[in-house]
């Protein structure tokens, strides 16, 4: 355990405590995380972790604008993810998966390829449907959290594990409150 898990862990807690809370502050606590998480998963050579956070911040830069200017602000209500776009992220994230995965195998001296790149593309999705303030990003993020903690657990990063346990119970508050507002 490092400075930069530790800033990581605190920075991932406040940045999901602030998305449960639908507080625009979530995206640039967010792109804190990201520059912390991108350094620890790197030195730990999970490479499609660290360049998911590349993509996380990029992501993030447009789910602020998209909160602050678009339709989509802090006084807009959460709504429901429909069944064909829940079809599409059914096909294209196991698809994705491979793609990466494939990626990983051959550029790359990741031991845990298939791993890494299922994280990584179910965590696309999730963050592609918070930034949408869809409903259903708080499963996705569960999902996410339950393979994460076992890859950190395995590659040693065990405060990120514990962080990721703690994320599943704010994403449950998460779901729960944001159900509610739904209209």
């Amino acid at each position: 355990m490092d400075w930069t898990e530790i800033l990581g862990t605190l920075t991932g807690l406040w940045c999901v405590w602030l998305l449960w809370r639908q507080s625009i502050w979530n995206w640039p606590v967010g792109l804190l995380n990201n520059a912390f998480f991108f350094v620890l998963f790197w030195q730990a050579g999970l490479f499609a972790d660290a360049t998911l956070q590349i993509v996380f911040a990029l992501l993030g830069l447009w789910g602020w604008w998209a909160w602050r200017r678009g339709a989509l602000n802090t006084d807009c209500p959460p709504g429901r993810l429909n069944a064909r776009k829940a079809a599409a992220l059914a096909m294209l994230l196991p698809a994705l998966t491979a793609v990466i995965a494939l990626f990983l195998r051959r550029f790359s001296e990741s031991t845990v390829p298939v791993w890494d790149a299922w994280v990584t593309a179910l965590s696309l999705g999730a963050v592609w449907m918070q930034g949408r303030k869809y409903l259903e990003n708080w499963l996705l993020w569960i999902v996410v959290d339950v393979f994460s903690i076992g890859l950190y657990v395995y590659k040693g990063l065990h405060l990120t594990a514990a962080l990721y346990l703690l994320f599943i119970g704010l994403c449950v508050a998460g779901y729960r409150d944001w159900r509610r507002q739904i209209p």
